[in-house]
């Protein structure tokens, strides 16, 4: 019989394994805890609302070369929107202010040049003082590399790293904001065009890949959590999902793409992270202002990102183990009225939903980084995918994406 390769979660990591395998004919078997696929980057009908809505807003840059060619592979390029160029538009609650930061698409950042392009009250040598963040100490946090201080700061780096790495920016890793800094900013505005999935993540991300791995005989098992992994010597024999137990062929491999904690109760020994970060969503059903960017970041609020998706308007706030104290409705009454002043919208708080991931990502400090493993673990025919794995990366899409590539690729050189 063909080898197979039986696939543990259906979030991101997992799906674009089965992908990258897939598209080379090898046989696949996904199995997922949930009655869904997607993990944290999926849609789903909120009764609340009556509508799509996603359980995280999750941006995708130009950049992100592996989750652009995993969009093309499934056949959803076009269910994404690029931006035409990297221009993002902020307002600062505190004053009233408004501005565009607009970086130029080439790699010499001459848009730093103009005071109509960069972030207001900042000058050209505070750009160069980014630098040192491209060579950091190994170990070293954000902090101990640049100062978490300052207009350019306070107005654009900051919210770019704490959006990045859910974590705040002067305890984050400073080796991974380096990762991120070199393959946008740093990269040229070629590689900042925001890329959003204004008709939902399943859309764009989940459900053509489901198809597309169906096509080509993989299918899916929903309902089936992993309880443990039989091995003999150096191999895995048998997944035990408690009352099924599937045996492996001695030419079959198994990657392991579930949630770290899962991954350590199942591998004893692995080292992953062990440390999380909240983040908080609020969805609000109301047709968004025409002149009304598709994102607004936002300073001095508890509104960090705030997106307009066609009727609805959803709010990021990472790093938000604050607010996990507060009830749905008091996160509701706070958020909104900045929503509406950042909108220019006036009337009484339309209907509304609260989505709390307690647990969304792991922390990005140092500390956590060092505890990311590798793909390859101690039994030959078995690796391991996600973004909590040592992509290079933060927890991000495009860190879940290369991590399912490398993991497959492993599997099925």
């Amino acid at each position: 019989m063909s080898p197979v390769v039986h696939i543990v979660g259906a979030g991101l990591a997992g799906l674009s394994t089965a992908v990258e395998l897939s598209a080379r004919g090898i046989a696949v078997v996904i199995y997922e805890a949930t009655n869904q696929a997607g993990g944290r980057c999926r849609s789903y009908h909120d009764p609340a609302l009556d509508m799509e809505i996603d359980n995280g807003n999750h941006l995708i840059l130009s950049g992100n070369h592996a989750t652009l060619k995993y969009l093309r592979s499934i056949g959803s390029r076009d269910r994404v929107v690029e931006a035409s160029g990297a221009s993002f538009p902020f307002m600062d609650l505190a004053s009233g202010k408004r501005w565009t930061v607009r970086a130029n698409d080439g790699p010499i950042p001459w848009w730093v040049l103009d005071s109509r392009r960069r972030v207001p009250g900042t000058g050209i040598a505070d750009y160069f003082a980014l630098a040192r963040l491209l060579r950091p100490r190994q170990g070293a946090t954000i902090g101990e590399t640049i100062a978490c201080k300052g207009e350019l700061h306070d107005r654009l780096i900051g919210p770019f790293l704490l959006a990045a790495l859910n974590t705040a920016p002067h305890e984050g890793s400073a080796a991974l904001a380096c990762a991120i800094m070199r393959e946008t900013l740093v990269a040229g505005g070629r590689a900042c065009h925001p890329v959003i999935a204004r008709e939902g993540l399943s859309n764009a991300l989940v459900a053509p890949a489901l198809r597309f791995i169906g096509e080509r005989g993989g299918r899916v098992v929903f309902g089936h959590r992993l309880r443990a992994i039989v091995r003999e010597h150096d191999r895995a024999t048998t997944l035990d999902f408690g009352e099924t137990m599937v045996p492996l062929g001695a030419a079959d491999a198994v990657i392991l793409a579930a949630p770290p904690p899962v991954a350590a109760a199942i591998l004893p020994g692995l080292s992953v992270p062990t440390e999380f970060r909240a983040i908080v969503n609020a969805h609000f059903r109301v047709d968004p202002p025409a002149n009304l960017a598709p994102m607004t970041g936002v300073i001095n609020g508890t509104v960090e990102w705030l997106f307009a998706f066609p009727h609805r308007l959803s709010v990021t706030i990472s790093a938000a183990d604050w607010l996990l104290g507060a009830s749905r409705d008091e996160l509701a009454r706070r958020i909104w009225p900045e929503v509406a002043r950042i909108a220019g919208l006036e009337g009484a708080m339309p209907p509304w939903q609260i989505v709390r991931e307690a647990r969304a990502t792991f922390a990005a400090t140092p500390a956590q980084d060092a505890r990311r493993p590798g793909a390859v673990t101690e039994l030959k025919n078995l690796w391991l995918a996600g973004d909590w794995t040592r992509t290079g990366l933060p927890a991000t899409i495009e860190g879940a994406v290369r991590s399912g590539v490398t993991a497959a690729r492993l599997a099925a050189p």
